[in-house]
C-alpha cells in the first residue's frame, strides 16, 4: 500500500545554470508535433519559463488548437458553433505554425521531422502530442456511404450537425461509450429517433457493467432504442451511395439515415514506425518526466510526449503504464513536459496527475476520479443505483483506487484524497446518508477491454515500454 502519496511537486533545487540548457533556452529549436490542447499548453509553458529559441507547431488539421469536448455536446445541439471552440490563449507563443500538413516520419539520427508535403523540420527537442483519432467503421466501402459519420474533429461535428438538422428522422449510434452516449443524448434533445447498438452495457468499458446497467436504464427512460449485446453486421446504401439500412445481429434490419460510428479511439503513432521510438497502438511510452523511451527501453533526453498519445508509469497504480484520454491530463502533462524540456536534470519534475473524467448526458452529470477500470471490487458509498444518483467506490488489492458519481461531483475531491492517501478498501467510514447496512463489495463487471467500444478512458498498458517479448534460449553445452 502506498502511504502518504502527494501530488505536490518537489521544489526546484538552487544550482548553477547548466551551460547546455541555457544555450537551448536562448538558441534551441523546439518542435511540437500536434497542434492540440497538449501542444498549445506546452508551447505556452515553454515561453512562460523563459524559452526564447525557435518554436514550431505542426498540425494535420488546418485549424489552430480548439476544444474537443463541446463537439459531442453543445455543438451538436447548436449551442456553440464548432468554429467558436478555439482554445483561449494564455499568452502569445511566437511560433511558426505548420498547419494542414501531418508529420510523416521521424529521423532521430538527423534530429528532424519529415512532413507529408516533403518538407523537413529540424529540432533540438521534440514534443509528441499527436493525440488520437476516431476508430473508423471496419468496412471501408460502407464507411464511405453518405450518412456514415465519426466524431472527433471540428469538421466532423459541423458535418454531423448539418445532417441531424437537415430533415432526417432515424439515427443509429454504433457504440455506447461516452461519446456514443453523448451523441444519443443530443439526438434525443433534437427530437430524433435513436437506436444504439452496443455489445455490452452502456459505459461498461469505463465504469463497469454494474454502473453500465444504470446508464442503460437512463437511456431507455429518455426514449433511446438501446440494443445491448448486439453488433452491427453491415451498413447498406442505396443506388447513389446514401445510407439507408443497418443490419443487426439480433434480428431484422432497421431503416436509418444516419449512422454515427463510436467505437473508441486510435492513437496517432503510425508516423513513428521505424524511428526507434517505443510507440505503437497503445501510444508512446515515456517516463514520469515525459521523456520518451526507445524500443530497447532506454530513455531519450531530447524527445518528450504528452496528452492522449502518451503513456507513462504512475506510482499509485503499481507503476503500470497508463494511457489517459482526459482533458485535464493533457494540460498538466504538457506543462510538465515543457518544464522538463528546458531545465537541467535535478530540476525536472514528475507527472503525477490523478486521472479525472466527466460527461453530461440525458440531464445527468457523470464524473470519475482515479482508474475505475483497474478496480476488482465496487461498493455504493452514497445514494442508491436505483435512484440514479449515487457515488461508487472502486477497490484494488485492499485500497481505494477510484470513484465515480452520477450527479455527485461535489464528492470527488474527497475521494481524490482517499485515493492519493492509499485509504483502505472497503471504506472504513459510514456513508453520508447514514445508511446502516454493511458496505458489501461486489464485482464491478468490466467487459473484455479488447472489444471495440469497451475501451476505458484510462488504459493500463503494462510495464514494458517497447512491448517486445524476449525469449531466452539456453546456450548449447
Amino acid at each position: 500500500m502506498i502511504q502518504g502519496w502527494s501530488r505536490q511537486l518537489p521544489p526546484a533545487r538552487s544550482r548553477p545554470a547548466d551551460t547546455d540548457v541555457e544555450v537551448l533556452r536562448r538558441q534551441g529549436r523546439i518542435v511540437v508535433v500536434g497542434a492540440s490542447l497538449a501542444g498549445l499548453r506546452a508551447a505556452e509553458t515553454l515561453r512562460e519559463q523563459g524559452f526564447t529559441g525557435s518554436l514550431t507547431m505542426i498540425g494535420d488539421e488546418p485549424y489552430e488548437p480548439y476544444d474537443r469536448p463541446p463537439l459531442s455536446k453543445q455543438a451538436l445541439l447548436g449551442r456553440a458553433r464548432p468554429e467558436d471552440t478555439a482554445l483561449p490563449r494564455r499568452r502569445h507563443i511566437d511560433a511558426e505554425w505548420r498547419l494542414g500538413v501531418a508529420a510523416e516520419s521521424l529521423d532521430r539520427g538527423a534530429k528532424q521531422v519529415r512532413l507529408t508535403n516533403g518538407d523537413t523540420v529540424p529540432y533540438d527537442r521534440l514534443l509528441i502530442a499527436t493525440g488520437t483519432r476516431a476508430r473508423p467503421w471496419f468496412h471501408p466501402e460502407e464507411a464511405a456511404l453518405g450518412g456514415v459519420f465519426v466524431l472527433r474533429t471540428r469538421d466532423d461535428s459541423a458535418r454531423l450537425r448539418r445532417k441531424l438538422t437537415g430533415g432526417v428522422s432515424r439515427v443509429l449510434v454504433i457504440g455506447a461509450g461516452f461519446t456514443g452516449s453523448e451523441v444519443a443524448s443530443a439526438c434525443r434533445e433534437l427530437g430524433l429517433q435513436v437506436t444504439v447498438a452496443e455489445r455490452g452495457p452502456a459505459l461498461a468499458g469505463a465504469l463497469g457493467g454494474v454502473i453500465g446497467a444504470v446508464a442503460d436504464r437512463l437511456q431507455r427512460k429518455h426514449g433511446v432504442d438501446l440494443r445491448c449485446g448486439v453488433s452491427v453486421t453491415a451498413l447498406e446504401g442505396d443506388d447513389v451511395g446514401r445510407l439507408r439500412r443497418a443490419h443487426l445481429s439480433d434480428g431484422p434490419a432497421i431503416d436509418v439515415e444516419v449512422a454515427v460510428v463510436s467505437l473508441g479511439a486510435l492513437r496517432n503513432t503510425e508516423w513513428l514506425a521505424g524511428s526507434g521510438v517505443a510507440a505503437g497502438p497503445q501510444g508512446v511510452a515515456c517516463d514520469a518526466g515525459c521523456r520518451v523511451f526507445d524500443v530497447n527501453g532506454i530513455v531519450t533526453d531530447d524527445i518528450y510526449a504528452a496528452g492522449d498519445v502518451a503513456r507513462s508509469p504512475h506510482p499509485l497504480f503499481d507503476y503500470q503504464f497508463l494511457a489517459l484520454e482526459h482533458w485535464g491530463n493533457a494540460v498538466e502533462q504538457a506543462e510538465i513536459a515543457a518544464h522538463n524540456m528546458i531545465c537541467a536534470g535535478p530540476d525536472r519534475r514528475p507527472h503525477l496527475w490523478l486521472p479525472m473524467f466527466w460527461s453530461t448526458q440525458f440531464g445527468v452529470d457523470i464524473k470519475s476520479v482515479g482508474v475505475p477500470s483497474l478496480g476488482d471490487q465496487l461498493v455504493v458509498a452514497q445514494g442508491t443505483l436505483a435512484e440514479e444518483r449515487f457515488v461508487t467506490v472502486y477497490g484494488y488489492r485492499g485500497r481505494v483506487i477510484a470513484a465515480a458519481a452520477f450527479d455527485g461531483a461535489k464528492w470527488m475531491g474527497f475521494y481524490e484524497h482517499q485515493i492519493a492517501s492509499g485509504a483502505p478498501f472497503p471504506p472504513e467510514y459510514r456513508t453520508v446518508d447514514r445508511r446502516t447496512e454493511t458496505l458489501q463489495p461486489i464485482d464491478p463487471a468490466f467487459p473484455n477491454p479488447h472489444l471495440p467500444t469497451h475501451g476505458p478512458t484510462v488504459t493500463l498498458t503494462g510495464h514494458s515500454p517497447s512491448e517486445r517479448r524476449v525469449s531466452f534460449v539456453p546456450a548449447h553445452a
